[in-house]
């Protein structure tokens, strides 16, 4: 089994290397995917919602994989390499206050208008009413996930270790965006 890992791990280097934007989406994608699936049977769903399932691996691959990209390329430009804790620290600074309050409200938006297609207005409004305690709750948990990537992830690998956490996440905010809309109907 170990040789399997191991040969699945070189093959994923190499794409990696090769091609790192299309790697990381992709990587993303089937990460989304899987906290979906995982989501989706912790709120008791007896049979997967493919349709569901496949729009947040899509979110994944279109938005999270590219953006995270981008992000960690940005970040290093504006910062260089460093990871002195001073420098550590404004990395997760700037991505906390930048790109975490963004993150969960393109990700709030997505879900509700795309993978449950409801109208604007409900929810918008119900991004207005649960957006500030999500984001508080993500300013607890990121900050120490921000800290580890950029303190100890090479800049090819924050991208996986971001995504396969953000699935952690994704089962969070899954069953949060849920179990509104259960309270609502």
């Amino acid at each position: 089994m170990s040789e399997i890992v191991k040969e699945a791990w070189r093959k994923y280097l190499i794409q990696l290397q090769a091609h790192p934007l299309r790697t990381k989406a992709v990587t993303a994608g089937v990460l989304a995917g899987f906290s979906d699936a995982v989501a989706q049977k912790i709120s008791g769903i007896q049979k997967i919602q493919l349709r569901r399932l496949l729009l947040i691996m899509l979110y994944g691959f279109a938005y999270g994989g590219p953006f995270g990209h981008f992000l960690h390329k940005l970040i290093d430009a504006i910062f260089g390499r460093r990871k002195d804790n001073k420098t550590v620290l404004k990395k997760v600074i700037l991505e906390q206050l930048t790109s975490s309050p963004w993150n969960n409200f393109v990700f709030m938006m997505y879900y509700g208008l795309v993978v449950e297609g409801r109208p604007w207005s409900l929810v918008t409004s119900k991004v207005r009413r649960d957006y500030p305690s999500i984001q508080l709750t993500a300013w607890r948990f990121w900050p120490i996930v921000g800290w580890v990537n950029y303190q100890y992830m090479p800049l090819q690998f924050r991208v996986l270790f971001h995504s396969f956490v953000a699935s952690c996440w994704g089962i969070y905010l899954n069953l949060r965006a849920r179990s509104l809309v259960i309270k609502q109907a």
